[in-house]
Formats: C-alpha cells, sequence, structure tokens
C-alpha cells in the first residue's frame, strides 16, 4: 500500500523547497534526489566509507625530505 500526502511547496531563496511531513522524514542529512517524468524520487545518499573519501582526495605535491626508518626499541611482554 502507497502512502501517500499533499505538500507545501515553497521558495526559500532561489529554489523551491518542499515540507516533508514527520511519516516521510529520512534519517541522517543526505539524500539524493532524481526525477523521472514528473515525478520526484528522495532516497538516502549510500554511507561513503573512508576508503571513497580517501580514493577523491588529490594527491599531495609537497617534500616532506627523507624520513628515517629507525628499528623499535625491544619491548618486554
Amino acid at each position: 500500500m502507497t502512502i501517500q500526502r499533499n505538500v507545501k511547496l515553497f521558495k526559500n531563496g532561489r529554489n523551491q523547497a518542499v515540507r516533508i511531513p514527520r511519516e516521510f522524514e529520512l534519517p541522517g542529512d543526505d539524500a539524493i534526489m532524481r526525477k523521472e517524468g514528473d515525478c520526484l524520487i528522495i532516497r538516502l545518499a549510500p554511507k561513503r566509507s573512508l576508503l571513497d573519501v580517501l580514493s577523491q582526495l588529490s594527491p599531495l605535491e609537497e617534500d616532506f625530505g627523507h624520513i628515517a626508518d629507525l628499528m623499535p626499541e625491544a619491548v618486554d611482554l
């Protein structure tokens, strides 16, 4: 069964916004919206892993100089 409600559209600066009723609230603060014909579809954005974030970073161009790779001191366990 599909739930539907009339909602209010309003202007927020130069954007149009919609008031989302409590029963349609999405958790979090990131979503994806797409348009199919005259329908708008809003769904949660997939959570990004740390690897996804790191893969989008640009390599550093800085020279950090030589870093000595010293052997660690022995530790009695």
